[in-house]
């Protein structure tokens, strides 16, 4: 029986709450139909094909498609390289460097007890020296085997030697520096952040342990002498040690012996009507640093420069030019140029004794 207000025959068919509902479950609304994989062929389709009746559709594509997700990943993957490479970049930003710190220098004059020795020949001079066993120009300073350290390679612990040994060369071996008055050979092999000091230096020269050009490199007083032979005599060692994982450090010791001759109305005068030779020997102890942005543009650091020279009067003024006593002349009277302790920034004035020991025995 039908409930209450219900027909006595129950609902008719095509009416609300009628026939239908039992079938509502089974109704499939247009996107279960588009989602379907079967799909039945137009009767058109059966009668030109005599195809089956159904055929299989493409299945759907729901979310990226695969090459989207490719690119999605390569994004992420490269973003991610960058952070990281950020952090973990071996090398220094220029910002981040340090920059180079000043060069300090010192130059001693050695004044000679008596008279300069001399000879008309400058073979004979060195014969009867100390430097009869040096080697001649850059043999004299031989390369060390190079080790790797913790934070540098073979190559690098190369390099850095090899560019502090270039700088000794040019600086105390090239003739168009010694006499001729350019600084530009050594001038390009220190690093950019020292090069105001190093224009200064010539430009301003002055007293003070940090703009004398005889600390940067060996120069004479072309108007008072000339090379009297160009085999220069050179003994001297370079050592390599790492001070950071960011900084290398080479420690250079030479001893130079060069053969001199007056450029003008000779103070002692040979046989030949020639100038007499005599020798000067330059003693420089440099310290060099190398970061890696050095090692990679060949150029070097100079922090310290210590130089001792002579035979030289310690009343001339050695900071411009080395003015060396010649053969047969003696020291001016007095000591260096006097040191005020009131005075900020100057360098103490200081002077040795050249041993006789020092001078060739003719």
């Amino acid at each position: 029986m039908g409930g209450p207000g219900d027909p006595p025959e129950g609902m008719p068919e095509g009416a609300p709450g009628g026939g239908e509902d039992e079938y509502r479950s089974v109704v499939f609304d247009e996107s279960f139909v588009r989602a379907a994989r079967l799909q039945e062929f137009s009767a058109q389709e059966r009668m030109a094909d005599h195809a089956p009746a159904v055929r299989r559709r493409p299945a759907l594509r729901r979310g990226l498609s695969r090459q989207a997700l490719i690119l999605v990943m390569l994004i992420a993957v490269a973003f991610g390289t960058a952070i990281y490479m950020g952090v973990r970049h071996p090398y220094t930003t220029p910002t981040a460097q340090q920059p180079a710190e000043p060069l300090r220098m010192t130059v001693i004059p050695l004044s000679p007890q008596g008279k300069v020795p001399g000879a008309a020949d400058a073979e004979d001079l060195y014969a009867h020296s100390p430097a009869a066993q040096f080697s001649v120009g850059a043999e004299g300073l031989p390369l060390p085997a190079a080790r790797r350290t913790s934070h540098f390679s073979d190559s690098q612990v190369i390099a850095a030697l090899s560019t502090a040994k270039d700088y000794i060369v040019e600086s105390s071996l090239y003739p168009a520096v010694l006499t001729g008055g350019q600084i530009r050979p050594a001038r390009v092999l220190v690093d950019p952040d020292q090069l105001d000091q190093f224009d200064q230096s010539f430009e301003h020269p002055t007293a003070d342990g940090r703009h004398e050009p005889t600390g940067w490199l060996v120069r004479f007083d072309p108007s008072r002498v000339q090379l009297a032979d160009s085999k220069i005599r050179v003994q001297g060692t370079l050592q390599a040690t790492e001070i950071d994982s960011s900084t290398l450090e080479v420690t250079a010791d030479g001893t130079f012996v060069y053969a001199l001759r007056s450029t003008g109305s000779a103070a002692s005068v040979g046989s030949g009507g020639q100038a007499q030779v005599s020798l000067f020997t330059v003693r420089r102890e440099l310290h060099f640093r190398f970061d890696r942005d050095d090692l990679r543009m060949h150029q070097a650091q100079l922090v310290v420069s210590y130089v001792q020279a002579g035979p030289l009067s310690c009343a001339e003024d050695s900071v411009t030019h080395l003015r060396p006593l010649l053969a047969g002349q003696t020291a001016k009277a007095g000591g260096p140029a006097g040191t005020d302790p009131y005075a900020t920034g100057s360098a103490t004035a200081l002077c040795g004794s050249l041993a006789t020991s020092a001078q060739p025995k003719v």
